[in-house]
């Protein structure tokens, strides 16, 4: 038997996509399967770095830990990067290639879509099952010609598809009809059936709408999948906000409580999703809504950005330079991630135009420290010690300024090369880093909770719960799914 492909679309964005490949993947490799994962082109601000020291999209590298196997940029070999709304950085095979806009990116298309067969065709050289990821919808007439993330790539390889819908935004059958309406048919024809996610009630109120969608388009409802409450896998971009909720442990009312600003360019927050699974956390996101007038907090984080000063400049903006003050005065502390280690300096500069137009922004001088963003980004996966405790920590580091100042003679993690990282304040209130995914491991997390005022944290295995999702996932698509009529 040759490989075999299988593409998951999806009729809108945050259908499913990215979560019924990963329970794919994670069925798959439970029943022996060289699997893959693979998404040929994917726009999100969420990412990893791959073995290969590249960068990917974060879902990838979840839906590889799904499978199995090592995150590789050939499981998604175009990234790209929004850095304003017009405009994006395009990463390929994980390394950046430039800003573009997007008719100079619709341009430099065909280049992208040799990237992505090349990077299929090695899949295909190691694995059994390839299972592509469609990104937003095959439907969107405007994005259409030259297409490389949803029909046009199924068109290239001659593979299947499977449609997913979400029936908890409603108007499910809609979209599922609306969205053959508006394919070509020798794509409707690829489209094998339908997979109905995130359903809360009764299956058998549901049974006549599937009986009249089987009728009307001739093809199968092949599954439908129950809202999972609780479901902890990482975010491909959107901010899950339902797991930014007080959670108090049982028997517990210590809560600590943490807020995040939604930068308008935030990047990486799936940082911060092993503090809202916390039993002892209370996570606030802060978006521009509610920026007027944060909570009160016993730890405030300024996370990454893919336009740092841009960011810096909304938080300036926003009140924020007084609102910290304030938390600082009264004993709180801060902790800020990549582009929020640079915020925390004296200033950030950008003589080449890396991010945007060149020029200096001003910091907000709570760190001795300042930053030069230049071409070429540090992409690495690394270990090393948290300071002041020694706890162990792995992270990966996804930057593109290089900072200097006195305030890195008092590190934040001492890496295991002997290279110092970040800064951590004389008064201990505040830390910073360019490391993402601190919180992963249990006992850097235990150990930032205990600095950031938790007198007793609780030492949470989040790699075991996202491992226990993913199984949990697995088993609702084998229970509720035709698998081997998906599969054939």
């Amino acid at each position: 038997m040759g490989v075999r492909t299988l593409m998951v679309q999806g009729t809108t964005s945050d259908a499913g996509k990215s979560t019924l490949v990963a329970g794919l993947c994670r069925l798959l490799r439970r029943r022996g399967v060289r699997v893959a994962p693979f998404k040929p082109q994917n726009m999100a601000l969420n990412s990893a770095v791959g073995i290969d020291g590249g960068e990917l999209g974060r879902a990838q590298a979840l839906q590889a830990q799904a499978a199995g196997i090592a995150a590789t940029v050939d499981l998604n070999p175009v990234l790209l990067k929004p850095s304003t709304d017009r405009r994006c950085q395009v990463i390929i095979h994980g390394q950046a290639v430039g800003e573009m806009g997007a008719w100079r990116y619709h341009e430099y298309k065909r280049l992208a879509l040799e990237a992505v067969l090349t990077s299929y065709r090695r899949l295909r050289e190691t694995y059994e099952v390839i299972v592509v990821e469609g990104a937003g919808s095959p439907a969107e007439i405007n994005l259409r010609e030259g297409d490389i993330a949803n029909m046009g790539f199924a068109e290239a390889v001659d593979c299947p598809v499977v449609l997913i819908a979400d029936i908890d935004r409603g108007g499910v059958f809609a979209h599922i009809v609306g969205t053959l309406a508006l394919l070509s048919p020798s794509e409707r024809s690829r489209v094998r059936g339908f997979v109905i996610n995130r359903f809360r009630g009764e299956l058998s109120l549901l049974q006549p709408g599937l009986d009249w969608l089987e009728k009307r388009t001739g093809k199968p409802v092949l599954g439908v999948l129950p809202y999972l409450h609780g479901l902890r896998l990482d975010a491909e971009d959107g901010i899950d906000r339902t797991l930014a909720t007080p959670s108090p442990s049982p028997g517990s009312t210590s809560l600590l409580r943490v807020v995040v600003p939604v930068l308008p360019r935030i990047s990486n927050h799936t940082d911060f999703e092993p503090l809202a699974a916390h039993p002892q956390v209370e996570l606030h996101y802060v978006d521009a809504a509610a920026a007027a007038h944060p909570p009160p907090a016993d730890l405030v984080i300024l996370p990454g950005s893919k336009s740092v000063r841009a960011d810096l400049e909304w938080l300036r903006a926003q009140g924020w330079p007084e609102y910290l003050a304030r938390h600082l005065r009264y004993g709180g502390k801060v902790l800020g991630i990549c582009g929020g280690l640079q915020m925390l300096g004296r200033a950030i500069a950008d003589p080449e135009g890396v991010e945007s137009a060149p020029g200096e922004s001003r910091g907000l001088g709570l760190l001795d420290l300042t930053t030069v963003l230049l071409p070429g980004k540090r992409l690495s996966n690394v270990c090393g010690r948290l300071q002041p405790e020694g706890a162990r920590v792995r992270g990966y580091e996804i930057h593109a300024g290089r900072t200097h100042g006195p305030a890195l003679a008092r590190p934040a993690v001492l890496l295991d090369d002997g290279t110092p990282d970040g800064a951590l304040s004389p008064d201990g209130q505040i830390m910073a880093t360019y490391l993402h995914g601190l919180f992963e491991d249990a006992a850097a997390c235990t150990a930032l909770l205990r600095w950031a005022g938790l007198s007793r944290p609780l030492e949470i295995d989040h790699a075991a719960r996202r491992e226990e999702s993913l199984d949990r996932l697995a088993d609702s698509i084998e229970s509720t799914c035709d698998l081997e009529r998906l599969l054939e």
